[in-house]
């Protein structure tokens, strides 16, 4: 027989890689070669690749194929695209409807790079791309802007703290101040960059100035949506979305009982799904379209942070709806749609 297929499934972790090898013969069944954990570091992606040369088929080209996990797998994709090999990164839900399908009892990394790889082997999948140079380093500045924002607030309140005691130490405020001053000047200059950069491509600006039309969201979450999701490019629809932000609902089941309350699944990218909690709030403040639905699931369901998180997956589904059709906010669309309420 001959191997038409070969795919790596991998399973990406902050210190670990566990993958699977698999191949596709003419007969179209699908077969685990071998199987192995790497660091998730230059020293790994390099013992990852010698050991690819041990196992796989030099004739067939091997489809490196992970899942969308956070930052983790960031380093190990641009690797494999300076190297000229081809990857395909999949947003983790479609793995995990697919993982529930197999005979597979018990979840570990072992069987996740499994499912990946049998994924890989049964499905054609988009080959993945480096993001756009504006978005890369978009996404480099808000991200650093946002830890910026935590030790903001941390020294903040360290400085309540001292300015709280029965005899504070003068020298341990200004020392504090000083270090919050720089910080609120780091933050000024981040922005200047991002405005550069927004400024620096016409197509770009068009889009923050569309999604801008949002209530609630202006141009620094609109720049966190465009770059964490590279310009939307593995979204193919307003489902995708929420699951990539983690937004998306979650509810253990067993026959017809509901065991344990629904929830997020907060399985995704938390840097997205950050971004839209303020502008959430803000929305239900400044636009009555969005407060009559806040207030609707408050009545159903007494939860105001359910409410909060059903306005925060509305304002991002809408971000896709106005990318994908290129026309600013409609403000009667809100009266002629109902809001997905689980």
């Amino acid at each position: 027989m001959t191997t038409v297929k070969q795919v790596l499934g991998i399973d990406v972790s902050q210190d670990e890689l566990v993958v699977c090898l698999g191949k596709m013969q003419d007969d179209w069944q699908p077969e685990q070669v071998a199987a192995k954990t790497f660091e998730n570091s230059k020293k790994g992606f390099l013992d990852l690749d010698k050991w690819i040369g041990k196992y796989a088929e030099p004739a067939v080209p091997v489809h490196y194929v992970m899942e969308a996990t956070g930052v983790y797998h960031e380093s190990l994709a641009y690797w494999l695209a300076d190297n000229q090999q081809t990857l395909s990164i999949v947003l983790p839900n479609k793995i995990s409807n697919y993982a529930r399908s197999l005979d597979v009892k018990t979840v570990t990394d072992k069987t996740a790079a499994y499912a990946i790889m049998l994924f890989g082997l049964e499905r054609k999948l988009d080959h993945w791309k480096k993001p756009h140079p504006v978005y890369k380093m978009m996404r480099q500045l808000t991200r650093e802007r946002s830890q910026l924002i935590v030790e903001r607030t941390a020294l903040k309140n360290q400085l309540h703290a001292e300015q709280s005691e029965s005899e504070p130490l003068k020298s341990s405020i200004e020392r504090l101040k000083k270090r919050i001053a720089l910080l609120d000047k780091q933050q000024a200059s981040i922005m200047e960059e991002i405005d550069a950069l927004i400024a620096s491509d016409a197509e770009i600006k068009k889009l923050i100035r569309l999604i801008c039309s949002l209530p609630g969201i202006g141009k620094l979450t609109a720049a966190i949506i465009l770059c964490e999701t590279n310009g939307f490019e593995l979204i193919k629809n307003k489902r995708q979305l929420t699951s990539y932000a983690g937004l998306d609902v979650k509810e253990k089941q067993s026959g017809t009982s509901i065991k344990g309350k629904p929830r997020i699944s907060k399985r995704g990218n938390r840097n997205l799904r950050k971004a839209m909690y303020m502008p959430a709030l803000s929305a239900i403040r400044s636009d009555k379209r969005f407060k009559a639905i806040f207030a609707r699931i408050v009545a159903r369901h007494g939860i105001k942070m359910k409410a909060g998180v059903a306005i925060q997956r509305k304002l991002l589904e809408m971000t896709f709806i106005i990318f994908k059709k290129g026309q600013p906010y409609d403000k009667a669309y809100l009266q002629n749609q109902l809001l997905d309420v689980h």
